[in-house]
């Protein structure tokens, strides 16, 4: 299940279902580009062609860089604070064959070490002049693609997707749906009332009433 969240409300945009064979990159075919919003995803969905549509479109884009990704750095930034966690802060020219020719334009690549898993990570960015963002906040916005997961979480464990009703891909599509349905009626619900509670006590309270 391909999922855009928009963080504004923590509420799903787009969802594309497809099977397991289905590459992730080909979902961002489908997706509507927001001009001036910042798309971020995992790499599994880097697709070099996509990301230069993202880019033609006014639009920016976090991702994390693959570990085969060609390039040469173009210029480097020294500046930076390694006690935040940063590491390294570059501009840096793709060189693969295919991906210069899809992406010839200069990204940002940033190096990253997880304080809490002490895991390096290391994310590419559109370069623009128009947004200015230092490596630390690119690392942040990244972090904010977890929301994704949390909903993935809150859909599998409150809303009965753990056990499916059925095998066939019309009755797995029908419930991953039903699924996605529930939860926006219970977001609508929570956002109607400005209720305080989460949307999994919500779903608690409908489901046993006091």
């Amino acid at each position: 299940m391909h999922t855009v969240i928009d963080l504004r409300g923590s509420i799903p945009v787009f969802i594309h279902i497809t099977d397991g064979r289905c590459q992730d990159s080909n979902a961002l075919d489908l997706l509507d580009v927001v001009p001036n919003a910042i798309h971020t995803m995992d790499k599994a969905y880097i697709d070099f062609e996509a990301l230069a549509r993202i880019d033609a479109e006014k639009a920016y884009f976090v991702t994390r860089s693959k570990d085969n990704m060609k390039c040469e750095i173009v210029s480097s930034c020294y500046n930076i604070d390694t006690s935040t966690g940063l590491l390294e802060d570059h501009l840096i020219r793709l060189t693969g064959v295919k991906s210069s020719k899809l992406y010839s334009k200069e990204l940002r690549l940033i190096k990253y070490c997880d304080k809490e898993t002490g895991e390096i990570l290391t994310f590419i960015s559109k370069m623009t002049d128009e947004l200015e963002l230092n490596g630390l906040e690119i690392a942040n916005i990244y972090r904010h693609r977890w929301d994704v997961e949390s909903f993935f979480k809150l859909i599998k464990q409150n809303l009965t997707v753990k056990h499916l009703l059925g095998c066939s891909e019309n009755a797995v599509k029908t419930h991953l749906w039903i699924a996605i349905c529930s939860y926006l009626l219970l977001a609508r619900i929570k956002a109607a009332y400005n209720s305080p509670y989460s949307i999994s006590e919500i779903r608690m309270l409908i489901s046993d009433p006091p």
